[in-house]
């Protein structure tokens, strides 16, 4: 695919279609833009496949194999046709639609890149819709009344690997096989602090939307975590459950934090120089750690109405302050430290 072409692609249908993590595939190094800006696209695609409720659960499940095949054996246009026959017309967003109309132009792209590029990339969304299969299957209700959970944390754990710990693994590969700074890294390590970067990233989302997603039938807290605490499922539906339920809620806060925590010490580790991977990586987590502060202080955690969500001047003020700091150690440190402060238990007297 020509290079006119990528730009069309991965330009408007990717600020588009990725709200705010654009910002992050932008400020990427152009080494690693294109794949990882393509890689977003394919899991934005699995991601509206399987959530496209009007779709009868079976048959998503059913094109959801059909996209992953793409990657397995090979573009076959006549399944991509089915998925945008199947899909297309349900979306209510725009951009969703389009990105389903244009996916056999994703995949002409996809083709062009090196071999191994194209390995990592079917790698990452053979691990992503496998993860969105089985989402389809432990959750198969659309509503509270058809409300179900995780049994353990372990279920929990391998949830947010598979939708978000493999992002960060495959991120790793990718910057390590394309950025020569980084021949110093020690592989194996940097990619377990990816990947509980990653997982940190997804935890952050579930406990912000927690009310929002029981309305749709999923619990992502684990049955097991609950009865510990004399809780089941059911019961946070009920906003006056919030106390009973509070000192498990931190306590996942404080998981999150330390996954988190991992994040740091990954953008610390990569040399300066490389500034805007730097800043890529510190702006999540940076936005991630504003958010669990805001958790921290809301008491209302169980009711639908108090939803959390940053405001975007924190965000450009958050831009601005690692701008300033993002190629000195020290200075990134005292961000990311006054930022986890904020969130942390002992700063609310817990």
């Amino acid at each position: 695919m020509a290079t006119r072409e990528r730009s069309r692609l991965i330009g408007p249908l990717l600020r588009d279609v990725s709200r705010s993590f654009y910002l992050t595939l932008r400020v990427l190094p152009p080494e690693l833009r294109p794949a990882i800006s393509l890689a977003y696209l394919f899991a934005r695609a699995s991601d509206t496949i399987a959530d496209t409720k009007v779709v009868p659960r079976e048959r998503r499940r059913e094109l959801l194999v059909r996209f992953r095949g793409q990657f397995e054996h090979g573009p076959r246009p006549e399944d991509l046709d089915l998925v945008r026959a199947d899909l297309a017309p349900a979306q209510s967003l725009p951009a969703e639609k389009i990105l389903l109309e244009r996916l056999d132009e994703c995949f002409a792209m996809w083709g062009s890149l090196p071999d191994d590029d194209r390995a990592r990339i079917a790698g990452l969304l053979g691990v992503i819709t496998r993860g969105q299969e089985g989402d389809l299957v432990q959750f198969p209700g659309e509503n509270e009344r058809e409300l179900a959970a995780f049994e353990t944390d372990r279920q929990l754990d391998d949830y947010t690997y598979a939708v978000a710990g493999c992002v960060g693994e495959f991120w790793t590969q990718m910057c390590a096989a394309h950025l020569p700074r980084l021949a110093k890294w020690d592989l194996p390590e940097v990619t377990s602090l990816a990947i509980r970067f990653g997982k940190g990233l997804q935890l952050t989302n579930i406990l912000r939307d927690l009310p929002k997603d029981l309305r749709i039938g999923r619990c992502y807290v684990p049955r097991q975590a609950l009865a510990q605490a004399g809780l089941r499922p059911e019961d946070l539906l009920s906003p006056g459950t919030e106390a009973r339920f509070r000192a498990l809620y931190h306590a996942y806060l404080d998981r999150t934090l330390d996954h988190l925590g991992c994040g740091q010490r990954y953008t610390l580790s990569i040399p300066p120089s490389l500034w805007r991977l730097r800043l890529a990586c510190a702006w999540p987590i940076l936005i991630g750690l504003k958010t669990i502060s805001l958790l921290r202080e809301n008491r209302h955690a169980l009711d639908p109405a108090r939803r959390i969500k940053i405001s975007r001047g924190h965000v450009y003020g958050i831009i601005v302050r690692s701008l300033l700091v993002c190629r000195n150690d020290a200075g990134l440190k005292a961000l990311f430290d006054r930022l986890q402060t904020t969130g942390s238990r002992r700063q609310f007297g817990l």
